[in-house]
């Protein structure tokens, strides 16, 4: 009779380990049968998998003009149709697709970073609550959106300074949720037992406090990441964003505006692009919640 099958026969060790694997294969049972999840992770790696592959999608060159076939409608040849220099708008919006994608990930991994690191210290350590949170309330003070524009103009269009502007605006409120969320296990009984056989500060922080706070901050991050692409579409709409001719979703739309009523197949296709990676990031942010935060589902249902 083997340990798993006799569980009276295992050792303590065995038994976590067991309780572990059991946890894995319900949270990953979970994700596989989740609609939502599924819906939006689909969508996600169908991005994904654009972005990498554009140099073998796109049918053109990005920024091959072709004077021959300016403004001419989707067909056939153009997909998408072309611009007002004769540029194949399908092939644009791929590579664009890298570009927001690729601003996405970076705010995402920055503003995750920060955002945990300032959180976890105003929940840790006392005395600098107050300050870090009142300047993040500073920042908060200003729309979003808003704030991103003033510091990308300030800072000069690049793809660096979007990155830049949104992560400073994104990182105010997902240090607050991770503060909330650490400030939670903080007065959970475990944490106190850490202290309590001399755990160091490090290993409870990264261990124990972090290890079991990370939830909100997973589903605050696919947020973000959405957030994140219409805004650097914003940016780049205004002219505050990845400068052209490197097509991004945003400027492809702003060159289309002028010609909007005789070649509206320029805007308009990149806008679905943007409407489509924003509803797949956001179904995907809802199933995670529901995943990772049963009660929130359980609440919804019954309403």
């Amino acid at each position: 009779m083997t340990a798993e099958a006799n569980p009276d026969t295992l050792s303590i060790g065995q038994e976590i380990k067991l309780a572990r694997r059991r946890r894995r294969l319900t949270f990953a049972r979970r994700l596989l049968t989740h609609p939502s999840f599924l819906v939006g992770f689909v969508i996600l790696v169908l991005f994904t998998l654009t972005a990498l592959l554009a140099d073998v999608l796109a049918p053109y060159g990005p920024t091959k003009i072709n004077y021959r076939s300016i403004l001419a409608p989707p067909s056939a040849e153009f997909w998408f149709g072309t611009d007002a220099y004769g540029r194949d708008v399908l092939s644009r919006v791929i590579y664009g697709t890298r570009v927001s994608l690729r601003i996405g990930v970076f705010v995402v991994v920055m503003t995750g970073i920060l955002g945990t690191l300032l959180g976890t210290l105003a929940s840790y350590v006392k005395w600098l609550d107050g300050l870090i949170m009142r300047s993040l309330d500073g920042l908060m003070a200003f729309p979003g959106v808003l704030l991103a524009i003033a510091l990308a103009a300030a800072l000069g269009p690049s793809e660096v300074n979007a990155i830049i502007a949104l992560t400073v605006t994104f990182t105010p409120r997902t240090a607050r949720i991770v503060r909330a969320s650490v400030i939670v296990v903080q007065g959970m009984q475990f944490i106190e037992a850490a202290h309590a056989v001399g755990a160091s500060h490090a290993r409870v922080i990264f261990r124990y406090i972090l290890a079991n706070a990370l939830s909100p901050l997973i589903v605050q991050l696919t947020f973000v990441f959405a957030v994140s692409i219409v805004a650097e579409a914003i940016l780049s709409f205004l002219g505050v964003g990845p400068p052209p001719p490197a097509p991004s979703l945003g400027n492809i739309i702003a060159d289309g505006r002028s010609n909007i009523q005789e070649a509206w197949w320029i805007a308009v296709f990149p806008g679905l692009i943007i409407a489509v990676a924003v509803l797949g990031l956001n179904l995907m942010g809802d199933g995670l919640r529901d995943i990772l935060d049963p009660r929130h589902s359980g609440a919804r249902d019954k309403t």
